[in-house]
């Protein structure tokens, strides 16, 4: 179930949001007895601190959260939900601490405190419920994590009921919600549509591969959004490690974090014309299965040597990319969680992207500072193009060396966008350890960074 706030009610709690550094001047405002009891509880004003403060018959009159100090609010995200779990069971109004942009930040953060993935086991649920501060936009902030909650549900679910079919259900289940449509092109279909790439990835599992289109809107710019949707990657034939296939339910969080956002973008109403592009498979080991050394044909006619039957995802994506290109809308972007190698250049926590554009670039570092959704830009680094050319083919799908992965890897699915400006995201989509509004699991990258970017990348 989304995230939602709670009611204005009788009995709803004041809460302050005080700083290490506004605790003394808060203090001043209050009463002495209130003073005596903060001092008494040893309340400083710490990142994750909670304080119920009682009024004569016993009952709270307002709570304290702590925000902590400067460097904590430069190096930690939603510092008030680092607080949630201390405070009592109640419905809370922020009344001080928090205004602009930073209190719907720490709303959302919140806010998705709250969630529970509660698929397979029953969690217990938080008892600091929400209202809506005034001044706060409560639906946008309900879209926001209405569509994150949906990132990292689908992220969460296991292979086993998270594959093709079902990966196409809830994109489905979408667009009827918001009067999207949908067409799908599934199994040996893809072939005779010229989708050679998708079909060669997916053909060895059990479930059909397919490439899921879903459209919405009827006015504006045109945005296609392009997820990497492998439900599970065991490597194919260069079979990876059980201790690298731990995680690889999440190796579909590009499509996750796509429809997320595409959630977001039709909840608000955006005026524009949305396409998604999922390709849905399983990287899989059979008798069919690619192998390495072979070489394929693009939907663009360009050829690739499969040198590691591990790096799927640029396959899948690339046809999925010429399909998009033909119909050259204002932006391209695409989500992936494409390469370890962008792991190693910014760690899990950032959100790499590429692009040529410099105004496009500049558009999401300044968005993602706004909302708190922390992306960096990587290059397209020209001289490394030959890295991804092959002797017998056009392009090599993993270049021998193990140097600059991510890069390649964004190198080779720009050579199939050319009429289009491009945005390619190298995400992680998992939270390794838990964080405050961020529980170990999966999770949403540079979403709500492209959502706050939009009206910059795209034309009026």
């Amino acid at each position: 179930m989304a995230p939602t706030f709670a009611r204005r009610e009788d009995g709803t709690i004041p809460l302050h949001a005080i700083g290490k550094d506004d605790l003394d001047d808060w203090l001043k405002g209050q009463d002495a007895a209130v003073g005596r009891w903060v001092h008494a509880n040893g309340f400083t004003g710490a990142r994750g601190q909670a304080l119920m403060v009682p009024g004569p018959e016993g009952a709270p009159v307002m709570a304290l959260a702590g925000l902590g100090d400067a460097q904590d609010r430069a190096r930690h995200r939603f510092v008030l939900a680092a607080a949630v779990a201390g405070l009592g069971e109640g419905a809370y109004d922020i009344v001080s601490g928090l205004t602009g942009q930073a209190l719907e930040n720490e709303c959302f953060g919140w806010l998705m405190s709250t969630h529970r993935f509660d698929r397979y086991k029953a969690r217990t649920p938080v008892k600091a419920r929400l209202v809506v501060p005034r001044g706060v936009d409560a639906a946008r902030v309900e879209t926001l994590a209405a569509a994150e909650a949906l990132t990292r549900d689908l992220i969460d679910t296991p292979a086993a009921d998270m594959g093709p079919d079902e990966l196409e259900a809830a994109t489905r289940d979408l667009a009827a919600a918001f009067g999207g449509s949908v067409q799908v092109t599934e199994g040996e279909e893809l072939l005779s549509a010229n989708f050679p790439m998708i079909h060669a990835v997916g053909r060895a599992a059990a479930r059909a591969p397919r490439l899921i289109d879903m459209r919405w809107g009827e006015t504006g710019p045109r945005l296609t959004l392009v997820g990497k949707g492998v439900c599970f990657d065991t490597g194919g034939l260069d079979l990876k490690p059980a201790s690298a296939m731990a995680l690889m339910k999440k190796d579909m969080g590009g499509a996750a974090t796509v429809l997320g956002l595409a959630r977001a973008i039709m909840g608000l109403g955006q005026k524009l014309r949305l396409r998604v592009l999922i390709p849905a498979v399983e990287n899989a080991v059979s008798g069919s299965a690619m192998r390495p050394g072979d070489i394929l044909t693009s939907r663009k006619g360009l050829t690739v040597e499969v040198n590691n039957t591990d790096a799927e995802g640029r396959l899948v994506l690339a046809d999925a990319l010429a399909l998009a290109d033909e119909e050259a809308p204002e932006l391209i972007l695409s989500m992936a969680t494409l390469t370890g190698a962008a792991r190693v250049a910014v760690g899990p926590d950032l959100a790499p992207f590429y692009t040529d554009d410099d105004a496009a670039a500049t558009a999401l570092a300044e968005a993602a500072e706004t909302v708190a959704d922390p992306v960096w830009r990587m290059p397209f680094h020209a001289p490394y193009e030959e890295m991804i050319e092959p002797a017998n083919a056009d392009l090599d799908n993993a270049p021998a060396g193990g140097f600059a992965g991510s890069i390649t890897a964004a190198l080779f699915l720009r050579r199939f966008v050319t009429a289009s400006r491009y945005v390619h995201f190298d995400i992680y989509a998992w939270q390794p350890k838990p964080a405050p509004a961020r529980p170990k699991g999966g999770t949403g990258q540079g979403a709500r960074a492209i959502l706050q970017a939009l009206p910059r990348l795209l034309p009026e």
